[in-house]
């Protein structure tokens, strides 16, 4: 262990830090417009089943690379496969880190506006249709948008230049608890709303027609998205983690608490949105037209929304630590001395990067790609590309490039019935994980029609 390398001060702090860079945005915004444009409880048990089967032995397989190395996502491969061009996998997932956090930290800068909406009475009183005008009129506003955009950045900028300890790991051990006892609140009332009932059909019992090659594609891609695995994140943050905790019970849990939230956040979405005669396919904007409804039914159902967001606001910001983190590490390469300049720099050019996915919504709205506005294609890009094929690519390094023996020595830390645990997950992670990610890829890309 590099005697300079920071570390977590607790299995608690790792988990949590974890669990935020995971539930964050994944779970909490983009699961339900995901799962309410893609077939609602068809996508949420395909999700849960790629969820367990590939997402939780990738993530696993990170923190191998990571504790394993203890390096920095870069470095770490260069550590297991010395003289290879295997570094690029650690690259590619700070390049998409990058882009990820580029458009991520937009979403971000919405929650500010809708907190300043919230707190001056903007959002009071509204009608269902005047909350997703409101919606539409804030994101397209462009000093606006690239304003708020700006403030998130800076936020996650001055948090991570912290450090890991006194920055990223103090943050998330006061904003995750806080964000559950929320969330029950919310569902509490979400459920009990006239006709939620319907809303709670559509995400938990599914509709197998509703299932076709863009389901399977997006519960994949959200599967890694809301893990945060496929762009070594979690190869970084288990690089801080002590040689004496057990890998598979962190990852399990963290596996868990993002199912778990992924399951609140659509039990608080859909049963409101039957109820208030919204449409489950609203996308991006989902969460922000249809909970301000919401608590509007809800005594001091301001007040409410204010901490709900102010804690909507802590997970998103706890995923961002994780992206920048990546890039400040890698670069940094242990030497904190360097760290805030390096945060400020690379955080700085991601809130560059970062402004035509602000504007696409209003001055940019007409400029398309692939059919798709800037921000959606950034957002593909990565859930949809980039990570599955950085998801791919893990699992092959680790089954095929590690040595069977030490990837035993990481698994077996602190776990009982390490020998069965490790015979299951390297099953997965060198037949059944790689094979299903080309099976969806070649699906997705026509070749099966093709073929046959």
């Amino acid at each position: 262990m590099d005697q300079h390398r920071e570390q977590w001060s607790s299995k608690l702090g790792f988990i949590l830090a974890a669990a935020g860079s995971a539930i964050g945005l994944g779970a909490i915004w983009k699961f339900p417009y995901v799962a309410g444009t893609t077939g609602g409880g068809a996508f949420f048990l395909v999700f849960l089943l790629f969820t367990v089967v590939i997402g939780l032995p990738i993530l696993l397989a990170e923190f191998t690379i990571g504790r394993g190395s203890q390096k920095d996502a870069v470095r770490a491969y260069q550590f297991f496969a010395p003289g290879t061009n295997w570094h690029w996998l650690g690259k590619m997932g700070m390049a998409a880190s990058f882009i990820l956090l580029s458009f991520y930290s937009v979403v971000g800068g919405w929650i500010f506006i809708y907190l300043y909406n919230t707190i001056t009475g903007k959002l009071a009183g509204l009608t269902e249709q005047d909350y997703g005008q409101l919606f539409s009129t804030s994101i397209s506003q462009p000093y606006t948008a690239v304003g708020a955009q700006f403030i998130f950045i800076a936020v996650t900028i001055w948090i991570v230049a912290q450090g890991v300890q006194k920055g990223i790991e103090r943050a998330n051990q006061i904003m995750m608890p806080a964000l559950f006892i929320s969330f029950i609140i919310l569902i509490i009332r979400s459920v009990t709303l006239e006709g939620a009932s319907e809303g709670i059909a559509f995400f938990l019992l599914p509709d197998f027609s509703a299932l076709n090659s863009k389901t399977i594609l997006y519960a994949l891609g959200q599967s890694f998205f809301a893990l945060s695995v496929g762009i070594s994140v979690m190869v970084t943050y288990s690089s801080y983690l002590s040689k004496t905790e057990s890998l598979p019970k962190s990852a399990s849990v963290i596996v868990l608490m993002n199912i778990f939230i992924s399951l609140l956040a659509g039990l608080a979405i859909f049963p409101a949105v039957f109820s208030l005669g919204m449409e489950p396919t609203e996308g991006p904007g989902l969460l922000f037209v249809v909970l301000p409804a919401v608590f509007d039914q809800m005594p001091y159902g301001m007040i409410f929304l204010s901490i709900f967001l102010l804690l909507f606001l802590f997970a998103t910001l706890t995923s961002a630590f994780s992206m920048l983190e990546i890039i400040v590490a890698a670069i940094a390469k242990d030497d904190a001395s360097k760290r805030k300049k390096i945060t400020w720099i690379t955080g700085f050019f991601v809130f560059l990067a970062g402004i035509p996915s602000a504007l696409s919504f209003g001055v940019l709205d007409d400029v398309l790609i692939f059919n798709k506005s800037i921000f959606d294609a950034a957002d593909f890009l990565v859930s949809n590309i980039l990570l599955p094929i950085g998801a791919l690519a893990i699992s092959l390094f680790v089954a095929y490039k590690i040595p069977k023996h030490s990837l035993f020595n990481e698994i077996r830390t602190g776990t009982g019935k390490a020998k069965l645990i490790f015979a299951i997950w390297y099953f997965l992670i060198r037949y059944i994980v790689p094979a299903a990610i080309i099976i969806v890829f070649l699906d997705v890309i026509g070749f099966w029609k093709w073929l046959f």
